[in-house]
């Protein structure tokens, strides 16, 4: 049977990631439906024969229909749709009307006797192995190729796999061949090998584990997490592979030509990664047409099967040439020596990545030269993962917050070149461009001409968004259930309270505004309009690219660090006079533990922590209380990137806030993103870090550097755990620290507070 349907069409003989059976409970079929990412599973009875289908629409259906639903023990014969769409084997062009009149994402192909035989899917250049769903939005597939280089031994075996693991590998990667099915044994002094031959055989005798020993590692693969894949080299090895019951295949360069082989792995209905070395242009053309022809699952692979490749002749270009041919996953099987051409081959559209593991380069065998030891391996992913995240999505240009922290501070704006008065017509020279670009874009000067001014305006105000536009958010009274407060400058802070009821002003100060008077912005007059209670949030950046951390065992820094906190401190003892009724005001510190090129263990971190108690006690707080703000995995520093270790992890910030005496400011972004990049329910988070809070920075924020977004545009349910908030700390402050919210009048926390109110 031909492949005579449309190519963007995909049949995949593997059908268990979307088969059920009756007795699934529901919520086991939701996941089923989640990990095929298709939104549909088919029912097939004992026999394999189709019952029906069900998709997550006929699941959401169900659950409004009812009024308690219990979906552990509702079973999927109960609401399966017995009349889905199928289409026979022999009849398979017809799939195709399917996918053109409906918006189907999968069909099945069933026998005559209605046994469910492959899924039609349309084509998505998506490939499945395992628990692995590979594709351009997910990290890069990497193998840690064994083969034989554990030298025979299960013990070496076990170390490498143990390499594998601990360097994130995907997958481990060995050899199984029936040396009788492959080569004449018989010892007959008449037959002369070849040299290379000879040397080849009596490698495989000395080195290829048994039987019994390569299905323990196997079995060793799955306690630490990581998916076992193997290399059949016969089909005697392929038999006994399925009697393990293998998740996948690895088929060699020197097999991709092997017809029977090839088809021996295709009835398996296993999904197969094929490298295409030693085969020319029309051989690896005819190869995936047998495969495509076989409806086989499969990805491909670029390789040059010499040991070590040369680099001239890797010719890594032909990757993007193989995914034309194959229409499919491709990646790169390395033979070469280090790994600077596998991230070139990752940046060419790579997205499997095999490279072979040893104990020790010096050892017996060719495949330990063009190896890497573990600290190679461990680099090697690190950097591919680097590369894979550097590649983006390619599909629009967007600022990242790094980009939007230098671009206000390098960028222009338009201010006021003279004094203008409220209802004056502003003209070409009523401006100038400036920095920095923290108001209205130059972009929008043209648009200014013309119109009246809403406001007076002195030589060198800045202008807003709001002074075009005329439907700017603004100020009025909120009602919460706990203080709230505004981030302010000593410059805005009276500004933005008049035009509400805040309980209290966070100031956030730079390090020249501990050498600054108050009073030079806040009158006398002015004082009395101010709330009764303050929060200083203390300088990140000091004088001399100084980024305060208490932290460090740098202990010259360190006590530079501690120099400064001391005068914040001094300085916020000094705000008291326009606060007299607020005895002991909380310092919002970002203590530091930052690194510059990755995360740190927790036996580092431990260190930096302790460090941290030290440095508190060379500090006189007795008037303040500090307040470690909770942080992300990777902050903006001023331009730049770091990697942040403390005050991330909810037992460690318990933990060291009780034996610190010291309670948290929980900034809920920085908190997701942690989250998000270590896989902590943000729920359970929570419920460990609430009891020790007494402060909140509330704002939004996306994938793991997203931070301090407009509620509403990132990924947090903020209804989902307000309730949590409100049981586990009802008294704890808040302000909407919202990126660049005092814009336009303080519009940016307008919009954070109308939101808020409604939820909390």
């Amino acid at each position: 049977m031909k492949n005579n349907f449309p190519e963007r069409i995909t049949i995949s003989l593997s059908i268990l990631q979307y088969s059920v059976t009756p007795e699934y409970s529901i919520k086991e079929v939701m996941s089923k439906i989640e990990s095929n990412e298709k939104g549909i599973a088919f029912c097939v009875d004992e026999l394999g024969i189709l019952q029906g289908s069900i998709s997550d629409g006929d699941i959401r259906r169900w659950m409004m229909s009812k009024s308690t639903v219990n979906l552990n023990s509702l079973k999927v014969n109960e609401i399966i749709n017995k009349n889905c769409i199928s289409v026979f084997k022999d009849s398979i062009e017809k799939v195709d009307q399917h996918f053109n009149d409906r918006s189907l994402k999968a069909v099945p192909i069933i026998d005559r006797n209605k046994r469910l035989y492959a899924i039609a899917t349309e084509a998505n250049k998506s490939f499945e192995i395992s628990n692995h769903i590979i594709n351009n939005d997910n990290k890069i597939f990497v193998i840690g190729e064994i083969g034989n280089n554990h030298q025979g031994s299960l013990e070496n075996a076990k170390k490498l796999i143990k390499i594998a693991s601990n360097a994130g590998a995907s997958a481990a990667k060995f050899q199984l061949r029936d040396l009788s099915c492959l080569y004449d044994l018989n010892d007959n002094k008449n037959k002369l090998e070849d040299l290379g031959t000879e040397y080849t055989i009596d490698l495989l005798k000395r080195f290829q584990l048994s039987d019994d020993d390569l299905f323990k590692a196997f079995d060793y693969c799955h306690t630490l997490g990581i998916t076992p894949l193997c290399t059949p080299w016969d089909i005697t090895s392929v038999e006994k592979l399925e009697k393990y019951g293998i998740e996948g295949y690895k088929i060699a360069s020197a097999d991709f030509t092997n017809t029977e082989l090839i088809k021996a792995v295709v009835k398996t209905r296993k999904p197969m990664i094929c490298s295409t070395g030693m085969c020319s242009d029309s051989e690896i053309v005819s190869g995936i047409k047998n495969l495509k022809n076989q409806y086989a699952n499969f990805a491909l692979l670029h390789c040059n099967s010499t040991y070590p490749a040369p680099f001239k002749d890797i010719n890594l270009r032909y990757i993007e040439k193989l995914s034309k041919l194959g229409k499919c996953i491709v990646g790169y099987s390395s033979h070469e020596r280090g790994f600077s051409a596998i991230l070139a081959a990752v940046g060419l559209g790579a997205r499997i990545i095999e490279k072979h593991i040893t104990l020790d380069k010096t050892w017996e065998g060719i495949d330990h030269r063009v190896s890497l030891i573990y600290s190679e391996f461990n680099n090697m992913i690190k950097e591919i993962n680097d590369a894979n995240q550097s590649l983006g999505l390619g599909d629009s240009r967007y600022l990242s917050q790094g980009e939007i922290i230098n671009r206000e501070n390098l960028g222009k704006s338009i201010f006021a070149s003279k004094n203008i008065e409220l209802g004056e017509v502003f003209t070409h020279d009523s401006f100038r461009i400036m920095s920095p670009g923290k108001g209205l874009s130059p972009y929008y000067k043209d648009d200014l001409i013309g119109v009246k001014a809403k406001r007076n305006f002195k030589e060198g105000d800045i202008l807003e968004m709001s002074d075009l536009k005329n439907d700017a958010v603004v100020g009025r009274e909120y009602v919460f259930n706990r203080p709230f407060g505004l981030p302010v400058r000593y410059h805005d802070a009276v500004n933005l309270i008049e035009q509400t009821n805040a309980n209290l002003v966070e100031f956030h100060l730079s390090y020249r505004d501990l050498e600054r008077d108050y009073s030079d912005f806040i009158s006398k007059e002015k004082i009395e309009r101010l709330p009764e209670k303050f929060v200083v949030h203390c300088p990140e950046l000091f004088a001399g690219d100084h980024l305060l951390d208490l932290c460090t065992n740098d202990e010259s820094y360190r006590e530079e660090s501690i120099k400064n906190l001391q005068n914040t401190i001094n300085a916020t003892n000094k705000l008291k006079r326009i606060f007299p009724n607020h005895e002991k005001p909380i310092i919002v510190v970002n203590v530091g533990g930052f690194t510059l090129d990755n995360h740190l263990s927790k036996e580092e971190r431990y260190i930096l922590y302790d460090n941290l108690k030290e440095s508190l006690q060379m500090i006189d707080h007795s008037e303040v209380r500090l307040c470690p703000q909770t942080m992300p995995p990777f902050p903006w520093h001023f331009g730049g990137q770091r990697y942040h270790n403390l005050f991330i992890y909810p037992d460690e910030i318990n933990k060291y806030s009780k034996e610190l005496e010291l309670e948290i400011c929980l900034d809920i972004s920085h908190s997701k993103l942690a989250c998000n990049y270590y896989k902590i329910d943000f729920l359970e988070f929570l419920k460990t870090v609430l009891p020790v809070t007494s402060h909140m920075h509330i704002s939004d924020s996306s994938g793991v550097d997203g931070e301090g977004l407009q509620i509403g545009d990132g990924d947090i349910n903020f209804a989902e755990f307000s309730p949590l908030i409100n049981n586990l700390n009802p008294y704890a402050s808040f302000i909407p620290e919202v990126w660049q919210g005092h814009k336009n009048n303080g519009e940016g926390f307008w919009k954070a507070l109308n939101y808020l109110e409604e939820i909390f």
